[in-house]
């Protein structure tokens, strides 16, 4: 068995580690930069959902405001519709489905 040099395996484990280190370090900052693109669009929404009430209460009328190309916002279009509430509250949770037996005839 050939002689192994200890201090030159562990800076080849090192140097393996660091490049570990390096994409994981990457990796966190793309998420980081994802989490505060997410709130910069979020603050901007809410920014473009007051100012469109603010117009509305300036006198712009909903159709006036369409009519320059300025619907209401992505926020309020979002919303669910009070029919896709209703049908989700009325389908049993997935799992109950699972546990309803079938009784005997």
């Amino acid at each position: 068995m050939a002689n192994l040099d200890i201090e030159q395996t562990r800076n080849q484990a090192r140097a393996l580690l660091d490049s570990r280190i390096e994409s994981v370090t990457a990796l966190v900052k793309a998420r980081q930069r994802v989490a505060d693109l997410k709130e910069q669009l979020a603050e901007a929404e809410r920014d473009d959902k007051r100012t469109y009430i603010r117009a509305s209460k300036d006198g712009w009328s909903t159709e006036e405001l369409k009519k320059l190309g300025l619907e209401p916002g992505a926020v309020s279009r979002r919303r669910k519709s009070p029919a896709t509430t209703a049908e989700q509250a009325s389908t049993p949770p997935h799992d109950a489905v699972l546990t309803t037996q079938a009784t005997p005839s």
